[in-house]
């Protein structure tokens, strides 16, 4: 996996999780003994961490997912199928990477008493994360780590990539729909509505994988 991390596509996630260390160590001193770390329905803040979680719990988490993305590939019995998506493989780690970053750029912001409209932009984020990984879903090839593995599109490849490229395309309805949603919304109705568009796929997904694999084994 390793020669098809080219180092020009690692240098800017390298700086992504950097980065957001800097953030952290540049925040601590300024930010208060509580920092709001949860938001409910409402967008008001229901949960607060302390200055040290608030600071570095998703800067370490972007560290853990950055070698979580370079090494699992190496414990997956399909490691050769990786090379045929590398570049979707890239894709999601720096869809992953962006999504936690403006996360965490957007907590901080707001226990550094920036007032910002965290109701919309969560999910909106979700809705973004979604709507990428939907987009390329149906370019994952057969592996145990990365997509849709329910028991039956891991016992058959023709099964893992109907539902795949199916699923994908749902998901990137229905991500773009929550997008839209979250923008327009009132603030009260967003996640009434977002929940059903965003895990109806992967409901969808399992039943679907189910039904696929009968009718090909019979």
């Amino acid at each position: 996996m390793n020669k098809d991390i080219k180092i020009n596509w690692e240098w800017p996630l390298l700086l992504l999780v950097i980065g957001t260390l800097a953030v952290g160590i540049w925040a601590y001193p300024q930010l208060p003994d509580q920092v709001p770390m949860h938001w409910n329905v409402q967008g008001e803040v229901d949960d607060y961490g302390s200055r040290l979680t608030g600071a570095f719990a998703i800067p370490l988490l972007n560290v853990a997912i950055y070698f979580l993305f370079i090494f699992l590939p190496r414990l997956d019995p399909k490691y050769d199928n990786y090379r045929k998506f590398s570049e979707v493989y890239r894709i999601f780690r720096y869809a992953m990477h962006l999504f936690f970053t403006g996360l965490y750029l957007v907590t901080i912001a707001t226990a550094l008493g920036n007032p910002l409209p965290i109701g919309r932009i969560v999910p909106a984020g979700v809705a973004l994360l979604l709507l990428v990984i939907g987009n390329y879903l149906g370019r994952v090839r057969h592996n145990y780590f990365l997509g849709i593995r329910t028991p039956w599109t891991l016992a058959n490849e023709e099964v893992w990539r109907k539902t795949h490229r199916l699923t994908g395309y749902l998901w990137t309805g229905t991500s773009l729909t929550a997008l839209v949603a979250a923008l327009m919304l009132p603030q009260d109705l967003i996640w009434m509505v977002f929940f059903p568009l965003i895990l109806g796929p992967p409901f969808f997904a399992v039943g679907y994988s189910y039904w696929l694999y009968r009718r090909i084994s019979h």
